[in-house]
C-alpha cells in the first residue's frame, strides 16, 4: 500500500512560521505502517528549506519517507512519472481523511 501524507495541518499543527505540535497518533502509525512494508510519501506544498524542514522534524519522530513530492522509484523504471503523485490512500488535512484514517487503521493495515 502507498500512502501519501501532508505536513502542514496534517502531521504537524503549524501557521506560516513555526510548528506548533505534533499528530503523534497519526506519526506512529505511519511508522507502524512503513515497518510492515507499506510506503509512504510526503506529499507537501512545501519546498526549499521549509520542505527540508519537514523532513528532518519527521525524522525526530521516526518517520521517514519513501518519496518526497514524486511517485515511487518503481513507477519511474517504468516510465511513469506524471505530476499527480500515485498513492492508494491520500491523507490531507484540506480532505476529510486524518481522522477516518485513524479511526479505521486496523482496516488499512490488513489491506
Amino acid at each position: 500500500m502507498i500512502i501519501a501524507v501532508d505536513f502542514d495541518g496534517t502531521l504537524v499543527d503549524t501557521d506560516a512560521t513555526q510548528i506548533y505540535g505534533v499528530n503523534k497518533e497519526l506519526v506512529a502509525q505511519l511508522v507502524l505502517l512503513r515497518q510492515k512494508g507499506n510506503k509512504v510519501i510526503l506529499w507537501t506544498c512545501r519546498e526549499g528549506d521549509r520542505l527540508n524542514d519537514a523532513i528532518e522534524f519527521c525524522r525526530k519522530y521516526g518517520l521517514e519517507f519513501d518519496a518526497v513530492n514524486d511517485n515511487l522509484p518503481r513507477y519511474k523504471a517504468l516510465g511513469l512519472n506524471p505530476r499527480k503523485i500515485f498513492a492508494n490512500i491520500y491523507i490531507d488535512d484540506a480532505a476529510s481523511g486524518v481522522d477516518e484514517f485513524l479511526k479505521d487503521i486496523e482496516t488499512y493495515m490488513k489491506g
